[in-house]
């Protein structure tokens, strides 16, 4: 179908004006003051809403293959446009892992039968498969991801040859977990040591500390000055890793990015108290400072894109002892809620929000033809009500793992429409599964 979405308030390249959007064969063909309804074209009244590009969450995890009884591309995608994210790159550490393009091409093929909203699929990076990721056509895959820290199986790369490898010949972006492994596990034998193996999860901050996390990251920005790679650090989760970043030159020219995750902006160590194993990510929530001081960086230009880290795990998984219980939480069907109710708070614009949630994401991985509401453009969009609030219950959570760290927490605002590729796919809680999201390309 082709839509006009009439009277919406768009949010789009730093300016928020009242604009109408023809939408035909999935792509933006007008966008005007005040376009007549064509034939054949269905109206969309969105008076009162804020129409914005689509989120694209640059770092998820969906679980399949192999982890399904946690989530799935099908189940995770839903709670995703459900959301307003219209895009989503998911992480290799899967069973088996996506380190062969075999596997990888697996996952591609496996969301185009059933992904509500638009993919792509990190390749993945081992100590031992530097020539298999070199034959990759980094122009239909978002990037290379390389653990230089906590992973899954045998991802962890921590041999400096096969690093050097992979930041000297890699053509495209590699993205890094950061957080050094050894002084993890050093400072994990001293905890359990002095405290015994009945720890509490405030401990988890403590164990993956500060000086573990900069030191990976230093390193990572060592070698991508050095070859001059395109690097982007994911999660970043203290104060003293943005040393390592810069504001002073724009997007576009940057070879060294940063991302930020919701729970880094919204959460610190004083929420380990009530929420326990359920705010256990790698790298961990840390203090109020690091909180604070991250959420600086995001409006200053210093952090170039909002993402999730979206890594649902089961209840079951989750009120495990500390030791035991996975890292991870489900976020993407809340990630642009939690920031509108930081415009609520005043904190941020949202222009920023669209900026650092779309158009940085798509500029920053050089994604073809979205991000941005423009003419010629594919139809990601969303169109938000500030004031209708949403309290997240077990009734309303997407997530195949059926819960959420936001559980009982009322948002100010709510995600009334979702267009991906011009169909509409979410609107007002009732899904239309009758096309699937397409494979992102980028101009690498």
């Amino acid at each position: 179908m082709n839509y006009l979405i009439k009277n919406a308030t768009l949010v789009n390249e730093g300016e928020i004006g009242n604009y109408d959007v023809l939408i035909e064969n999935g792509i933006i063909s007008k966008i005007e003051r005040d376009i007549e309804t064509p034939k054949h074209v269905t109206e969309v009244n969105a008076e009162g809403l804020y129409l914005i590009p689509g989120a694209i969450d640059d770092q998820v995890h969906f679980r399949e293959p192999g982890l399904t009884h946690k989530g799935e591309i099908y189940t995770e995608a839903k709670a995703a446009v459900a959301g307003g994210v219209t895009s989503y790159m998911e992480m290799p550490n899967t069973n088996p892992q996506s380190v062969t393009i075999t596997e990888l091409e697996k996952k591609y093929t496996r969301a185009s039968q059933c992904s509500l909203a638009n993919y792509s699929f990190f390749m993945g990076g081992t100590n031992h498969n530097l020539e298999e990721t070199l034959k990759v056509n980094y122009s239909k895959v978002c990037g290379l991801k390389i653990f230089m820290g906590s992973s899954t199986g045998d991802m962890l790369v921590d041999h400096q040859e096969v690093l050097e490898g992979f930041f000297s010949k890699i053509p495209s972006l590699i993205a890094t977990h950061c957080e050094f492994d050894p002084l993890v596990k050093e400072t994990q034998a001293k905890i359990i040591a002095e405290y015994g193996e009945d720890l509490e999860a405030y401990f988890h901050p403590i164990i993956r500390n500060e000086e573990a996390c900069y030191r990976s990251s230093s390193m990572a920005v060592a070698l991508a000055k050095k070859h001059n790679t395109r690097l982007h650090v994911l999660h970043i989760s203290t104060a003293k890793e943005l040393s390592l970043f810069t504001n002073k030159i724009p997007l576009k020219e940057k070879r060294i990015t940063a991302e930020a995750c919701v729970h880094h902006l919204w959460f610190s160590d004083e929420d380990y108290k009530t929420k326990g194993n359920y705010i256990k990510w790698n790298p961990a929530v840390k203090t109020a400072y690091d909180r604070d001081k991250i959420f600086e960086a995001v409006l200053n230009g210093t952090i170039d894109v909002i993402a999730t880290d979206h890594a649902p795990h089961t209840i079951e998984e989750k009120e495990l002892p500390y030791l035991k219980a996975p890292s991870g939480g489900p976020l993407v069907q809340h990630s642009i809620l939690a920031m509108l109710d930081f415009y609520h708070a005043k904190k941020i614009t949202l222009d920023k929000i669209v900026e650092k949630m779309s158009h940085n994401v798509a500029d920053l991985f050089r994604i073809e033809k979205r991000g941005y509401i423009r003419e010629g453009y594919f139809a990601d969009l969303v169109l938000v009500n500030l004031n209708k609030p949403q309290t997240v219950t077990k009734q309303n959570i997407l997530y195949k793992c059926g819960w959420s760290p936001f559980e009982g927490h009322t948002f100010k605002s709510s995600i009334e429409k979702t267009f991906v590729n011009g169909h509409l796919v979410y609107d007002s809680g009732k899904f239309d599964e009758s096309k699937y999201g397409s494979r992102l390309s980028f101009n690498i």
